[in-house]
């Protein structure tokens, strides 16, 4: 079998690597308005009181990720073209899914929106530390530090999810 041969990824110039960063960026603050426009119905439909309010503050720390990531445009001068983030969506649609099965006990929905939102926290873990990998690759230190932030607060926000996990159960 023959292979083809490998383009590294040092190979990718600075425009690529940017169209490559911007792309992905609008992708995130799709996903991040999704998260906005949806998480205070996961809020109001939580039974578990801790999980309410976890919830809640992830509101809060979207709403300032969002923030970061008008800055990130500006910084680059660039501005948000919508494209798709149906993966994040389609998580979206899962947990309202899973969660509105008539007769479930509270607990069980809590359950279920634990796991979508562990899941969540993971994917934008991921996310964002490619994208910190991208933008120091780009030289841009201050949108570098403004990912380590939001990636730190997604870690935070994994560890809380986990931890009330740990307490429901």
């Amino acid at each position: 079998m023959e292979t083809e041969p490998r383009t590294p990824l040092k190979e990718l110039s600075r425009q690529e690597l940017r169209q490559f960063f911007i792309s992905h960026l609008n992708r995130i603050f799709c996903a991040k308005s999704q998260l906005v426009e949806k998480l205070p119905e996961l809020a109001r439909r939580s039974h578990f009181r801790d999980l309410r309010q976890a919830i809640g503050e992830t509101v809060e720390t979207v709403e300032d990720q969002i923030s970061r990531i008008k800055q990130m445009y500006i910084a680059l001068d660039a501005f948000y073209r919508p494209e798709g983030c149906a993966g994040l969506a389609g998580i979206l649609d899962e947990v309202f899914q899973s969660i509105g099965v008539p007769g479930e006990s509270p607990a069980l929905r809590d359950l279920s929106i634990l796991f979508y939102l562990q899941n969540m926290e993971s994917i934008e873990m991921a996310s964002f530390k490619m994208m910190i990998f991208v933008a120091g690759k780009l030289g841009e230190p201050g949108i570098e530090q403004m990912l380590l932030e939001c990636f730190d607060e997604a870690r935070e926000d994994k560890l809380l999810l986990k931890e009330i996990t740990a307490n429901y159960l």
